[in-house]
């Protein structure tokens, strides 16, 4: 495993834009170590890309993402960073189910709307001559 990885390394091994990145550096989630004009990311900023990924596919923001890393103690048992993990977890499930029932019921609204149309056409059709 490498030590350190170019913003090209990065962004390839992701499939996250340079941009990213650079957003992620602003936001004080990564620390690249700069040589001139380049950015050097170490195995930490890579771990830590690696949980801002995961947390983004989970649905969290960037900042219950950001919050959760900067729980991170190698000398714990991370029990609190974990619990957080759970809450976050909890709270997004509760959110995507809410969501799901509304769609679910949107798309039952739709079908009855999609059927008296082509009731409602199909009666207009058999009053034409």
């Amino acid at each position: 495993m490498k030590n350190n990885y170019s913003i090209r390394d990065l962004s390839q091994e992701f499939a996250v834009t340079t941009r990213t990145l650079r957003y992620y550096e602003e936001k004080g989630l990564l620390s690249p170590i700069r040589v001139g004009q380049s950015r050097l990311y170490t195995s930490a900023d890579r771990a830590r890309l690696i949980l801002i990924l995961r947390g983004k596919t989970l649905g969290l923001s960037l900042e219950q993402s950001a919050d959760l890393i900067s729980m991170y103690d190698p000398e714990s048992n991370n029990k609190k960073q974990l619990e957080a993990l759970i809450d976050n977890i909890q709270v997004r499930r509760c959110q995507l189910e809410a969501q799901k029932k509304e769609l679910e019921r949107m798309i039952v609204d739709l079908q009855d709307w999609e059927q008296r149309s082509r009731l409602a056409m199909q009666g207009t059709l058999k009053n034409k001559p």
